[in-house]
């Protein structure tokens, strides 16, 4: 299979015609090998646009929403940013090619140490952490980004903490029975904001779900 042709057809008909303008992270995700990440039964499937089952309830999610919530997020170079949920450490990679300072925090232990591996063959320096997935990472605080590689129920409460002033965090909202909504939140005075920015059909992290009977 010619990969460099399916990532560049992946940038041009899953990407640029989707809103998806930074030319920094279009350019990220034309350099970084997304089959790179996966076993080789997968390979062949690593530009499709769906989400893409990686096992253990984890998934590698689509490319045009994983570039939109990425894109949300506004990086600069040398941004500090916490990858909730790295699985195949794609994400944590294309974040690290736009010049971002990466954590990339996973609560499995099998999946944090198979990250470590992927990022470390393809020569990604991104530091990878092992914690809950609710309890964030604090170690690394304050973060100017927070990007969650898949869908959460709801927005723990400890990340609004380590979050910087006029940092922004990006995440795919899932509650049963609705359109999961990609929402960013931005940090001001100390208070989050919250706007969405699109629907999204993504996965939820594990133990990530909102509990029945949760209320806003």
């Amino acid at each position: 299979m010619d990969y460099a042709a399916a990532r560049h057809n992946m940038v041009e008909s899953q990407l640029r015609t989707n809103k998806v303008i930074d030319e920094r992270l279009i350019d990220a995700m034309a350099r970084v090998p997304r089959e790179a990440f996966l076993p080789d039964r997968q390979k062949a499937v690593a530009y499709v646009d769906e989400d893409i089952p990686v096992g253990r309830d984890r998934y590698m999610i689509e490319p045009m929403v994983f570039a939109r919530l990425v894109q949300a997020v506004g990086l600069r170079p040398g941004a500090r940013v916490l990858v909730v949920g790295a699985a195949t450490g794609y994400g944590a990679a294309v974040l690290a090619a736009m010049g971002a300072s990466v954590i990339a925090l996973e609560a499995q232990s099998d999946v944090a140490a198979n990250t470590k591996i992927a990022l470390s063959r393809n020569g990604i320096g991104a530091a990878v952490v092992e914690a809950p997935f609710d309890a964030g990472w604090p170690g690394g605080a304050p973060y100017d980004a927070i990007v969650f590689d898949g869908a959460i129920g709801a927005l723990p409460d400890c990340f609004g903490g380590q979050l910087a002033e006029g940092g922004r965090i990006a995440a795919v909202v899932a509650v049963q029975g609705e359109p999961g909504r990609a929402t960013v939140w931005r940090k001001f005075g100390g208070d989050l904001t919250a706007r969405v920015i699109f629907d999204a059909a993504t996965p939820v992290l594990p133990g990530l779900a909102r509990e029945p009977g949760f209320v806003l």
